[in-house]
């Protein structure tokens, strides 16, 4: 995959917004295109931002809509970057209404977004190639409100470029060891939910780097997702593990002792509490490129993000 799709965006650079999983909350929106405003971009909030499904309250338009509104902001070249305005649920009713032979079609460009966005981060990945920006979604209390995590998103969308290490003062090493190679994952439920859809293969994750993270779930839901994911051998000859984040889930010991369970027989280097995910100050990191994970007593990702301008 090539990294240049993420090199940051020009000053003036027009960028889509839109909802393919959940509603925003009012004001969101307004907050968002402010925010974007600021950095020099020109956002153009798409119909799915607004719109109401005509049954489901927990989405955000028809499935339709959401997939229509993402692929045209894909195709379309007026627009440097794709911003996915919040998580939630969703996502995963859109992907079989892509047209994937129009979006391989469209010149490569930044999609940003997370936690039920994953399930879009693996479909860019698997079916078009192309790495993406595991980030806070840009219309959530959780990077409005959020001073680090905004800095940290807006390094990723505008610059600078260049190498970039990421670590957080709660990381911790739980099998020690250097590991190189692809960053896959995202958020652990989403991971889960797309495991064995029809004509999908179990994606090969040899050499790869997995980030796992969650929000509201306890240690016998992540036991399970994780049991599916290893059963099926999604995690076969993985390079290494990095966990985010568990925000409002269960005690981190719990968890912690999970991953020890589950994880750390694979014998690759692991680490915890890396910084990305829903809590607070969390990280912009991207999928689909080249990493460097380091577990030792200073825990770290370290990435070469960029290029230079798009």
């Amino acid at each position: 995959m090539n990294a240049r799709v993420l090199a940051p965006l020009r000053p003036g650079s027009r960028v889509a917004l839109v909802a393919p999983s959940g509603p925003l909350e009012p004001g969101r929106l307004e907050r968002a295109v402010g925010l974007l405003r600021g950095w020099g971009l020109e956002p153009v909030p798409f119909p799915s931002t607004t719109a109401a499904h005509p049954r489901a309250s927990y989405l955000a338009g028809s499935d339709e809509q959401r997939a229509a509104d993402l692929q045209q902001a894909w195709c379309d070249p007026g627009y440097a970057a794709v911003f996915c305005v919040r998580g939630g649920y969703g996502a995963v009713r859109v992907l079989d209404r892509l047209d994937v032979g129009a979006m391989r079609a469209a010149e490569p460009k930044p999609l940003f977004g997370s936690s039920d966005v994953t399930a879009l981060h693996e479909w860019f990945a698997e079916r078009l190639g192309v790495p993406t920006w595991f980030s806070p979604m840009v219309a959530t209390g959780a990077l409005l409100d959020d001073e680090a995590a905004t800095a940290d998103l807006r390094r990723a969308v505008v610059g600078p470029a260049g190498p970039r290490t990421w670590t957080s003062p709660a990381a911790a090493t739980l099998v020690p060891g250097v590991a190189e190679g692809r960053l896959v994952g995202g958020n652990l439920s989403l991971l889960a939910m797309t495991l064995g859809a029809r004509g999908r293969p179990v994606p090969d994750h040899t050499g790869c780097i997995v980030l796992l993270e969650d929000v509201t779930e306890e240690t016998y839901r992540l036991d399970g997702y994780l049991q599916a994911l290893l059963r099926a051998g999604w995690f076969s000859r993985v390079a290494g593990i990095a966990l985010g984040g568990w925000y409002a889930c269960s005690p981190l010991a719990e968890i912690r002792a999970l991953a020890l369970e589950l994880l750390a027989p694979l014998g690759v280097p692991l680490v915890e509490e890396l910084g990305f995910g829903h809590g607070p100050g969390a990280h912009t990191l991207p999928l689909g490129v080249a990493g460097r994970l380091v577990a030792d007593d200073r825990p770290r990702l370290e990435v070469d993000v960029g290029d230079g301008s798009r």
